[in-house]
């Protein structure tokens, strides 16, 4: 976010608290996101709450695990989203994170897919790989 590489830790929270943001690492247990057809479960994950002028963001940092949610649309699925899915499956990689890492470092899907897995879906380290 502020490409401060090698910077001094105290003098980036100084510059940090100057701009009215407050960072605190949260010790969770574990988190859940709930989407429309599906929950990410992330056990034991990183997370860090940061007020930038009232308005509170957390980021997780984590592999989560995801489990379908009942009543999910399957029998919807065309035969090229079927394929899709079944990769998904294999590699345990959401569709929408190979999406987003194909988009930001300009790669094909299967490339991302690939790099997805090897980064245990680590969404940052697999767009740094391939930028």
């Amino acid at each position: 976010m502020f490409g401060g590489g090698g910077m001094d830790p105290r003098k980036m929270e100084q510059m940090m608290k100057q701009m009215g943001i407050d960072m605190d690492e949260l010790d969770a247990e574990s988190v859940v996101i709930v989407t429309e057809d599906e929950e990410l479960v992330f056990d034991a994950p990183q997370v860090t709450k940061m007020d930038a002028q009232g308005q509170e963001t957390y980021q997780i940092v984590g592999s989560p695990e995801t489990h379908q949610v009942a009543g999910g649309d399957d029998a919807e699925l065309a035969a090229g989203d079927a394929d899709a899915a079944e990769a998904d499956a294999d590699t345990g990689i959401p569709d929408d994170d190979v999406e987003l890492v194909a988009e930001r470092a300009g790669v094909p899907p299967s490339t991302a897919r690939e790099t997805l897995a090897s980064v245990d879906g680590d969404l940052a380290a697999a767009i740094s790989e391939l930028e």
